[in-house]
Parts: structure tokens; C-alpha cells; sequence
């Protein structure tokens, strides 16, 4: 798909919103390259792991201007609510905040996210405002128009009031994180029964508050299968993943030539 042809990354929360089918992956890596790459190749975002990987505030930015120069959406998974400001002043498309488990902590996630009815902190002079070049008010409007808040639901205790939580005005849709609830559950793997259920169960409350659902999968078949249930958008892998999957691969291609050389044959 032509660059032309492409949703802009600004339309990212619409789409979202509007359930249409959204691949992306995580970013381990801090630099903007990476980012660069695979906007190039034509996948709708990705996420910036700032919770788990070595990220700070100056990488995030350059990653998120790798992000703009892909024409990609940047996500950026925070670890915590003090580093959505940071995030969306730096341009992010949206941010993913782990464990919210009650809607207590969803509205405070939002009122981080939100300038109208919340309490971001004003600046139009990052990359977000086009560095001054937007308006106070055109740059509220659009910022609270496009900005995508989602949250992570992957703690058993948020099982007991999904419909709160997903009810909670301004929280976009949720993310079904099923590494921590395997984990939280004592359960053998992500497949298992018990972590099944768990999705199923915030599939089901997302479709009766009408919000988009996103989560990781493996392939497109457990995609296909999850998209039945009502998610829409998936991320596969990482950078790191998708790295060390194609490394592997060449590798083994290349093994049988490896072994004509251990037999003595010229290199």
C-alpha cells in the first residue's frame, strides 16, 4: 500500500473505535529505525514497551519521530500514569496502561490522557501541538479527538467489575493481557481453560459496552479466532520476536551449506 493510499496515523483512535482490523507489534527496541521499518512494510501501529523494555523519555521520542517518518501509529504502553503526559506531548497515537483493574483507577487513567473533562497539563509546543504551530484550542480539540486511551485488563480482581471499568467515559477499549493473568492464575500456559475463560469473559463485557477489544496473538488463525469473539485489533510479536524469528530462520536454511564445510569442502 502506497503511503498515499494509507489511513494517516492521526485517524488511528477512529479506526480503533470503528472495530476495523488492526495489526501491530511491540517496539523492545529503543530507536526510531525499527519503528521506521515497519510502518514502511504497512502495519497499522505499534506499541513502545516502556513498561518492559529500556526505553526513557528522549527515546520515546525518537522513536515516536521514527513512528511519524513510517507513517505509523505509535502506542505507547506507559508503566504507570505519570508517563502519559510525556508520551502524547512526544505525539504518541494513543497510550496503553497496565492493570487497571477497577474503574476508580480507568477514570484516573483518562483524566491523565483527557484535556476537557481531565486534567492533562497543557503545552503546545512539542511535536504534538507541531510545536506551537497549532492553536490552545485547536490543538485541546484535536488532541482529545484523536488521542487513543486504552487499558490493560490482566489482573483476576478486574474480572469482578468489567462493566464498570469498560463503562468508564473517555477509556476507548481494552486490552486483554493474558501473559499476567496466566501468571495471576497459576495457570500452565496462555491457552489454558482458566485464561480462556478470563478472555472470554472481557470479550463479552467489551462487546456489551460496545468497545473495541485489542490483544496479542500468535498467528492469524488464533487472531481469526479471537476476532469471532469480537477483538479487532492484535499485535504479534516484537521487534525482537520478528528479528529473532527471521535470524533462526535463515540459519537453519543456511545449515545444510554449514555442514558441506564441516565435511571438508571449500567455504
Amino acid at each position: 500500500m502506497s503511503s498515499a493510499s494509507r489511513p494517516s496515523p492521526r485517524e488511528f483512535r477512529r479506526r480503533f473505535l470503528a472495530g476495523e482490523t488492526l495489526l501491530g507489534t511491540f517496539l523492545k527496541t529503543p530507536t526510531g529505525h525499527a519503528a521506521e521499518i515497519l510502518g514502511s512494510v504497512g502495519l497499522d501501529f505499534v506499541v513502545l514497551d516502556v513498561e518492559h523494555a529500556p526505553f526513557d523519555r528522549g527515546s520515546v521520542d525518537r522513536t515516536l519521530m521514527g513512528a511519524r517518518a513510517g507513517g505509523i501509529a505509535g502506542i505507547v504502553r506507559v508503566a504507570h500514569e505519570g508517563e502519559i503526559l510525556g508520551a502524547l506531548d512526544d505525539g504518541a497515537a494513543g497510550v496503553l496502561v497496565p492493570h487497571v483493574s477497577s474503574p476508580e483507577r480507568a477514570r484516573e487513567v483518562v483524566a491523565c490522557a483527557r484535556y476537557r473533562g481531565g486534567k492533562r497539563g497543557f503545552s503546545n509546543s512539542p511535536r504534538a501541538g507541531d510545536y506551537g504551530g497549532r492553536g490552545i484550542w485547536p490543538h485541546v480539540d484535536a488532541q482529545d479527538a484523536e488521542v487513543t486511551v486504552i487499558a490493560m485488563i490482566e489482573d483476576p480482581e478486574a474480572l469482578d467489575c468489567l462493566d464498570a471499568i469498560l463503562a468508564v467515559p473517555g477509556l476507548d477499549g481494552a486490552f486483554i493481557g493474558r501473559g499476567d493473568l496466566t501468571v495471576a492464575l497459576g495457570a500452565p500456559a496462555m491457552d489454558a481453560p482458566a485464561v480462556r475463560d478470563a478472555a472470554e469473559r472481557i470479550l463479552a463485557a467489551a462487546g456489551r459496552a460496545k468497545k473495541p477489544i485489542c490483544m496479542m496473538v500468535a498467528n492469524a488463525a488464533e487472531a481469526a479466532d479471537f476476532a469471532r469473539l469480537g477483538a479487532s485489533a492484535f499485535i504479534v510479536a516484537s521487534d525482537q520476536g520478528l528479528m529473532r524469528q527471521m535470524a533462526a530462520k535463515v540459519l537453519a536454511d543456511f545449515k545444510p551449506l554449514k555442514a558441506t564445510d564441516q565435511e571438508g569442502r571449500p567455504a
